[in-house]
């Protein structure tokens, strides 16, 4: 009820505005008529002065009087009110009330029956977002996102939608804080877990820190196939200096990785930089004939790889490098036409192959 006692209000306000003008009664009219009777009594006394003279016969001074009663009668109008209004304009500015006094409630109740909607349902964060619109600029969104959480500070649903926002833009401890409210104002899934260690990982510039490592276990205690907690648990292992530890959990994990998953080339790409750092470190300590067996043997298991199937760009460059350090310009050749067919769907990893290609020599001589 207490909408409908603003509603009243508003309407009697406006209404009260648009009819005080019309209630005041213009000065003017009153300046005029006072001056018409001045103006009157003048020219009657100048008449009788003319006619005492001799200047004027009496049938004139007859005429010129009533002439200067007519002028009066129209100056001062018909039928003049006491308070100096005439009754015509009494009747206008009657009938101007009456009509403003239906009119504009009577305007405001459609407008409000056709666009209004006084029994609709408060709705969540979420749903508001959902219908918000392509044509709403994402800027005022967000920050109608943010002063919605600063006065709801225990919207758990609002903190899970806005943390990975925070994640992309870079605002690492924003996204910490975000996914920490989440989890203390709602329930624990292994996804917000999994993405407070992720901030905090970023926020340290790639470091899985302690409390890093700690949310990325959480997550793993509420799904142990989660692919992100495991993924950076990996990199924790190589930064502890087991590679071979972390190299074997990438591949776990890649066994369990659809091959169409989004995470699976970064995945990949990982595990080949590690393999390829823990062979290093054993190649380096052979003989030159091993030394040279070993490289070639790691070669020939990388391109055996690709050409079973996908590779990035960054296999893709080590194959085609290593084969002409080898001296192998016909493999190398073959490795990038491969690669083009290959990657032929990124623009820019087809424009990474062919600089790689003229730095190599390996473009083929044109007939």
């Amino acid at each position: 009820m207490m909408i409908w006692a603003v509603f009243a209000a508003m309407t009697g306000a406006a209404i009260f505005a648009l009819l005080w003008p019309l209630s005041r009664v213009s000065l003017q009219g009153f300046a005029d008529t006072a001056d018409a009777r001045s103006l009157y009594r003048s020219q009657l006394g100048e008449i009788d002065r003319d006619v005492a003279r001799g200047l004027i016969a009496a049938e004139e001074a007859d005429a010129a009087r009533a002439e200067a009663g007519r002028r009066l009668l129209r100056a001062a109008g018909d039928e003049v009110s006491p308070a100096g209004e005439t009754e015509p304009s009494l009747r206008r500015r009657r009938a101007s009330s009456a009509l403003m006094l239906s009119l504009v409630p009577l305007l405001a109740l459609l407008v409000y029956g056709s666009y209004g909607s006084p029994d609709a349902p408060d709705q969540p964060l979420a749903a508001r977002l959902a219908q918000a619109g392509a044509q709403q600029d994402f800027a005022v969104i967000f920050a109608r996102m943010e002063a919605h959480l600063a006065a709801h500070p225990a919207d758990a649903r609002g903190w899970t939608l806005i943390a990975p926002i925070y994640l992309r833009q870079g605002r690492y401890d924003d996204a910490a804080n975000a996914f920490a409210s989440a989890l203390r104002h709602g329930r624990a899934s292994a996804e917000l877990w999994s993405g407070l260690g992720e901030a905090r990982t970023l926020a340290a510039e790639g470091v899985v820190t302690a409390a890093a490592r700690e949310a990325f276990s959480d997550a793993l205690k509420l799904d142990p196939r989660n692919p992100q907690a495991r993924y950076y648990l990996a990199l924790a292992q190589e930064q502890d200096g087991d590679i071979q530890g972390a190299a074997g959990s990438l591949k776990r994990l890649l066994a369990d990785t659809p091959p169409d998953a989004p995470w699976a080339a970064p995945v990949r790409d990982r595990l080949a930089r590690m393999e390829a750092a823990a062979g290093g470190e054993a190649i380096a300590a052979l003989p030159e004939a091993e030394r040279q067996q070993a490289i070639r043997g790691m070669v020939e298991g990388l391109a055996g790889r690709l050409e079973a199937g996908g590779g990035t760009l960054a296999e893709w460059t080590r194959l085609i490098r290593a084969r002409a350090v080898l001296g192998q310009k016909e493999e190398a050749r073959q490795a990038v036409k491969t690669a083009r067919e290959r990657l032929a769907g990124d623009a820019s990893a087809l424009a990474a192959i062919e600089a790689l290609a003229d730095e190599l020599v390996l473009k083929e001589a044109a007939p």
